[in-house]
């Protein structure tokens, strides 16, 4: 087995399971804000994190996939670590943007539900102020 050979399987050794750790993190620590974000209605919020962690797994694999091809053949093992370096630093980066665009996304869901559920205007008005009097009412 060459060295380009040994750097696929290496990368496909840390690449897939860092993206099922990954999504496995967020669905698990994002369901309580998902369920905030849509107003305590439970199964909503995980239908959706079930949703977005198949789309997860969908972009971010296909991405370690279509990223596994190398330009030039790795013939030592310096070569195997840069191509490794330069690979995986890819894979996490788009994760952590993948990741910060949900946590965005959400929560301006977030912030749009809650302006939507708060009374307006706040407290009624208790009194009316009298129209000003005119000149006339004081016999000018």
């Amino acid at each position: 087995m060459n060295m380009t050979v040994t750097t696929y399987l290496v990368y496909l050794v840390v690449a897939v399971p860092l993206t099922i750790w990954v999504a496995r993190t967020l669905s698990r620590n994002g369901r309580i804000f998902l369920v905030d974000v849509f107003h305590g209605n439970e199964d909503f919020a995980d239908a959706v994190n079930r949703l977005l962690v198949v789309g997860f797994y969908l972009v971010n694999l296909g991405f370690v996939t279509l990223f596994l091809r190398s330009g030039s053949a790795v013939v030592d093992a310096r070569g195997v670590f840069e191509q490794l370096s330069v690979k995986l630093g890819v894979v996490m980066l788009v994760l952590g943007v993948l990741h910060l665009m949900n946590v965005w996304i959400f929560s301006k869901i977030r912030t749009r539900s809650r302006l939507d559920t708060m009374t307006r205007p706040p407290v009624p008005p208790n009194d009316t102020v009298p129209p000003p009097q005119t000149a006339a009412q004081y016999g000018y």
